[in-house]
């Protein structure tokens, strides 16, 4: 990897840190600020997934859109839409109003990943893939343990001053892009990409389409891996209450480790072990790792095995995530990549939406143990086919694109 490569994933990554600083700002102090607008459990529910909805279906079509036109003003029209949305939030006066805000700010910030996972994708050759979406995976990671920390100070005073901030905070960041990013596709762009990359039928058809491609099994990866953090996120302060009397001291303080061992994992592990032994070796032991986490917690007994178990759950997620962005780039054609990262970002969403309602379905129904069976014999299953499914190397077709 040259200079100038380091450099663009550099600042790429500090885009994305500042980014994900600046969306869990919020994250503290949304629940609380809709109830003060008259929202119910259920409002709230339907707030989050709404958000992941609009993220599900419009990834593909600002995928799509940075192959055509080139990363750089796609990345910055989604840091602008996720600006918008933050305002629109501070200045709600009503439930509807934060609906509104919600949604925009899903479908306008659906750009911004995948055009980033794109960008790496085009800046690093097939042997520093890996690295480079570790590196990305890392500072989303961070971005995650900060900006509530910030977001539940600032919202001391006021709920509505965190999404303000926010919004200035992403506005900043938008600003250092504009300036110091430069743009990975330049000489496409120059060329025209109109042959080279074909416009999708709609982003519906897209999702769909690529399943039955050789992306098949790795987007069904992505979608299993981010269904079981989903429902352990929306479970696990319920479930650690029920079996070990853990508060919301406890709480933090588990998913603290959680995002720092995911995160070093990423930033420092990852890449060099998919150098060392390839992104099947490396996804087959992200899948190992995760079913040994979640069917271990059923028989925690005390703070210590917990966080044991879940830091090999932070462990199998740092190894999962990079590695499928990894191997599904590895196997896209160059023309392809801004739709491949945005299609496997809409079945990350999928998996975010059905995670904490299925999770949760099965904790009333079933008892607060089974999420975690449900999961654990999940990753088993994947792990078991993902010999043969994995091997599975024809490059993904333009009809990723038809």
């Amino acid at each position: 990897m040259n200079f100038q490569q380091k450099r663009q994933l550099v600042i790429l990554a500090l885009t994305l840190l500042m980014v994900m600083v600046g969306f869990g700002i919020i994250l503290p102090i949304l629940p609380f600020y809709a109830e003060s607008l008259g929202a119910s459990a259920t409002h709230l529910g339907l707030l989050f997934a709404s958000f992941s909805l609009m993220q599900f279906l419009f990834s593909p079509f600002w995928g799509r859109y940075s192959d055509r036109i080139g990363r750089r003003p796609v990345l910055l029209v989604g840091l602008a839409g996720m600006a918008l949305s933050f305002v629109l939030f501070g200045l709600a006066t009503s439930l509807w109003m934060l609906y509104v805000a919600r949604m925009l700010g899903g479908m306008l910030s659906s750009a911004v990943l995948p055009t980033a996972m794109a960008y790496v994708a085009d800046s690093t050759g097939p042997e520093q893939r890996g690295q480079g979406m570790g590196l990305m995976g890392a500072a989303m990671g961070l971005g995650l343990i900060f900006g509530p920390a910030i977001g539940g100070f600032l919202g001391v005073g006021s709920p509505a001053i965190p999404f303000f901030v926010a919004a200035a905070f992403t506005l900043l960041v938008a600003g250092f892009a504009a300036l110091f990013l430069p743009e990975s596709l330049k000489g496409r762009v120059q060329e025209g990409t109109s042959k080279a990359s074909p416009a999708p039928r709609s982003p519906s058809g897209s999702l769909i389409h690529t399943l039955r491609t050789p992306a098949g099994f790795i987007l069904i990866l992505g979608f299993i891996s981010n269904l079981a953090l989903a429902s352990l996120f929306a479970t696990f302060a319920l479930f650690s209450e029920i079996k070990l009397g853990f508060g919301e001291g406890e709480m933090g303080e588990i998913f603290v480790a959680f995002g720092l061992i995911s995160a070093l994992g990423q930033g420092l592990f990852v890449g060099r072990m998919i150098r060392h032994w390839g992104e099947e070796r490396v996804i087959h032991m992200g899948l190992a790792l995760s079913a040994v986490g979640f069917l271990g917690l059923i028989y925690a007994y005390d703070g210590p095995s917990l966080l044991g178990l879940i830091a090999l759950v932070s462990l199998g997620s740092s190894l999962l995530s990079p590695a499928i962005s990894s191997l599904i780039s590895k196997r896209t054609p160059p023309e392809q990549q801004g739709i491949i990262m945005g299609v496997l970002n809409s079945y990350l969403s999928l998996g975010r939406i059905v995670g904490p309602l299925l999770g949760g379905l099965i904790f009333d129904l079933l008892g607060y143990q089974y999420p975690y069976v449900m999961a654990g014999v999940l990753f088993l299953l994947t792990w078991l086919g993902a010999g043969s499914l994995l091997g599975r190397r024809t490059a993904i077709s333009e009809e990723a694109g038809d």
